[in-house]
């Protein structure tokens, strides 16, 4: 990892910055990261209930359910690109237009969603503009997350990077709690299944509106942190961030990448893959009737026997039942992530997460043991209930201090655009195809979820192998500037030691 540095003392040649103070600090990371990730959500549920049925009726359930995830899984690959194209912003102009930039792109995207066409309106371009507007979300949270983290990190208090850094994270389960009590709150209250298909899955993402514009309002109050100040008084800003940090930080990189590995599984296993299992019927018959319901109401054919050739079971749980069920397991996932971060500045980084990875494998092998239905109704429900408050906790612990650990391991100069890639390329082989592989799973294990867990357990070796080779970061020199545009070490520096 990056060596400590000998920072110069930048107050002798400039002049004293305005500072954020503490709520805005904490105001302005949190804000954002809620926007996005109830923007993200809102695709999420809606990938589940909505669109398989609305722009991929493709007759076989599970074809549609896997296209559905399919376009979810493609806004992974937009996030790399956006977290270069931010992350160069960020990197040489600084971190507050570039975050009010994403925001506006996630918020645009995410509202046009909420007014698109259906397959029965305008046939298949439906899924292509509703494939294109994803890719325009993913850009834009591929350089959220990373932006909100350093406003958090680099205004933190000495000894703190790690608490303040879990604001920013905390914005995923407030994120999910809004846009999922949003749409149960809907569902509920829908007067009928046709209205909620015609027009009540629209509305979170025509609310999101409101959002960003109090995002925005609290973003552009910001003022640049000192870090990057200083890294630019130290002329180290480059003109080219992307090369710099290959060139230099690749090994941070690829750490990065594999840190956040089996966090990424673990988070949409627990929120798309359970909600599909969940909600998905336990028998045949019941199966059936759903479907051709569904089918009813937005329009298209039913094929019974086409429907019962490719039937495999779920849990049969009611969606207000089971998305209830998944809040109160986000509230665990909250006051987690809360907690980690204290924990992380006492005992370091590495150290909590080799210790929570350890139970996220061990947790993967637990898939059967918790979900698959009993003979009582009763303690089916309070199976799953404890799985989804066990596997939300593990999420808080392993999430939180990532908002600290990844900007650590990349010196100022190149921050954003490092950790932004590290966190992005890790959606791509963590959350961009965790929901197909685990619908696939599930099918082929004729409804099991056995083969999900160990899934999930074996993407968390290999996030516990590369923390295993890795070096604390809690107390690395944060404002370390990096190598310079001319390609020296700025005076007084030493230059970054390699892995």
């Amino acid at each position: 990892m990056t060596a400590t540095h000998s920072p110069v003392d930048a107050s002798a040649t400039t002049p004293a910055a305005p500072v954020n103070s503490r709520g805005r600090v904490i105001l302005a990371s949190l804000v954002g990261t809620t926007i996005e990730f109830y923007d993200f959500y809102a695709y999420a549920t809606a990938a589940v209930l909505v669109f398989p049925i609305l722009f991929f009726p493709t007759g076989d359930q599970t074809t549609a359910l896997l296209a559905s995830f399919g376009v979810f899984g493609a806004a992974m690959i937009a996030r790399p690109i956006g977290a270069i194209v931010f992350g160069h912003f960020g990197d040489k102009h600084g971190r507050k237009a570039t975050l009010v930039a994403s925001l506006l792109v996630m918020g645009i995207a995410t509202f046009l969603i909420g007014l698109l066409p259906t397959y029965e309106q305008i046939g298949w371009f439906a899924a292509l503009l509703l494939l294109v507007l994803r890719l325009a979300q993913g850009f834009a949270l591929g350089g959220e997350w990373s932006g909100a983290a350093l406003v958090a990190t680099e205004n933190a208090p000495a000894g703190k990077r790690a608490w303040y850094g879990t604001f920013p994270q905390l914005g995923a389960p407030l994120g999910f709690i809004i846009a999922n009590g949003l749409f149960l709150g809907i569902n509920l209250a829908a007067p009928s299944r046709e209205w909620f298909f015609e027009w009540g899955w629209r509305v979170p993402f025509l609310f999101s509106a409101v959002m960003v514009i109090v995002g925005l309002w609290v973003r552009l109050r910001l003022v640049e942190s000192s870090a990057f100040t200083k890294a630019s008084a130290k002329g180290a800003i480059r003109k080219l961030p992307l090369g710099t940090v290959f060139r230099h930080n690749w090994r941070e990189l690829v750490l990065g990448t594999f840190f956040m590995l089996a966090t990424y599984v673990l988070f949409y296993l627990m929120t798309n893959f359970t909600l599909s299992y969940g909600t998905k019927a336990a028998d045949l018959e019941t199966a059936s009737a759903a479907a051709q319901a569904a089918a009813e109401a937005s329009g298209t054919d039913f094929d019974a026997s086409a429907f019962a050739a490719q039937f495999y079971p779920g849990l049969g749980f009611g969606y207000a039942d089971f998305v209830t069920m998944q809040i109160i397991g986000v509230v665990f996932f909250g006051v987690f992530t809360l907690l980690s971060g204290p924990i992380a500045d006492a005992i370091g980084r590495r150290r909590l997460l080799i210790w929570v990875t350890s139970a996220i494998i061990v947790f993967g092998l637990t898939f059967n043991l918790f979900l698959l239905p009993q003979l009582d109704p009763k303690f089916t429900g309070a199976l799953t209930q404890a799985f989804l408050v066990f596997g939300f906790m593990l999420m808080g612990a392993t999430f939180g201090p990532m908002g600290a650990l990844l900007p650590e391991l990349f010196p100022t100069n190149v921050r954003y655009t490092g950790s932004a890639i590290a966190y992005n390329v890790a959606s791509i082989l963590g959350a961009a195809v965790a929901p197909l592989i685990a619908v696939a799973l599930w099918a082929a294990a004729g409804g099991e979820p056995w083969p999900v867990g160990i899934y999930l357990s074996a993407m968390g070796v290999l996030t516990l192998v590369s923390l295993l080779v890795s070096k604390e970061t809690k107390d690395v020199d944060y404002e370390a500037a990096g190598v310079p545009a001319e390609g020296r070490l700025a005076e007084g520096e030493v230059e970054a030691a390699s892995l």
